[in-house]
């Protein structure tokens, strides 16, 4: 059987992968959300522009600028879903590094008082 520090140590890689993958899809949340803002920005000045298309299919032109604010709110919604998640993951990462580190110094701690003992019975003996 593993022993607790071995399992805290991939517990704790696990944590990371989470966070960076929460950061990923947060990252990737807030550019389609600029992506949508943008082409809502373009499509009004397209409208404004007062081109043919924009004066033969109004409603076309309404219609997917609403689309991309609709994407552009949704997608801000889904990264602040993440950026909480990623709160999360972060709490969750330093308190299994918390006691990752605390094992480890307690069987670094064991092993040292080990050999002091082993070197004090080595002394013992050979007198």
């Amino acid at each position: 059987m593993t022993s607790r520090k071995d399992r805290l140590k991939k517990l704790v890689k696990v944590q990371e992968q989470l966070k960076a993958l929460h950061e990923t899809r947060h990252a990737g949340f807030l550019a389609a959300a600029a992506a949508a803002e943008s082409e809502a920005k373009e499509l009004v000045e397209h409208f404004d522009a007062g081109s043919s298309l924009a004066g033969l299919f109004p409603e076309l032109y309404h219609r997917r600028i609403a689309n991309a604010l609709g994407r552009q709110k949704q997608n801000l919604e889904s990264a602040q879903q993440e950026a909480a998640l990623i709160a999360t993951a972060t709490a969750r990462t330093n308190m299994v590094e918390r006691a990752y580190k605390d094992v480890r110094r307690r069987d670094e701690r064991e092993r040292s008082d080990r050999e002091r003992l082993d070197l004090i019975a080595q002394k013992r003996g050979h007198e």
